[in-house]
């Protein structure tokens, strides 16, 4: 019997956005902060931009994790369904 599982996928998935996000807080964390820093000629939103797509891609990657191993288990309840 063939065994096909999408489990290590999506957890692989997980993982990689748990590392992006973590990336991204810690970049975030020590970005400097002045009172001034906002609108003044010495801001570069890019700095806090990037970071912050980041947290979004690991967002997102971690919503079709989540996706994936619900379908297979879906997928397995069927089964389990006609089998029966």
């Amino acid at each position: 019997m063939l065994n096909i599982t999408s489990t290590p996928s999506a957890l692989n998935l997980f993982s990689n956005a748990q590392n992006k996000a973590t990336e991204a807080a810690e970049k975030i964390a020590t970005l400097p902060i002045r009172n001034d820093e906002v609108g003044s000629v010495e801001y570069k939103s890019e700095d806090i931009i990037k970071p912050i797509l980041s947290l979004n891609e690991a967002e997102l990657e971690s919503s079709a994790a989540v996706k994936i191993l619900k379908t297979e288990n879906e997928m397995i309840g069927s089964l389990l369904d006609v089998k029966t």
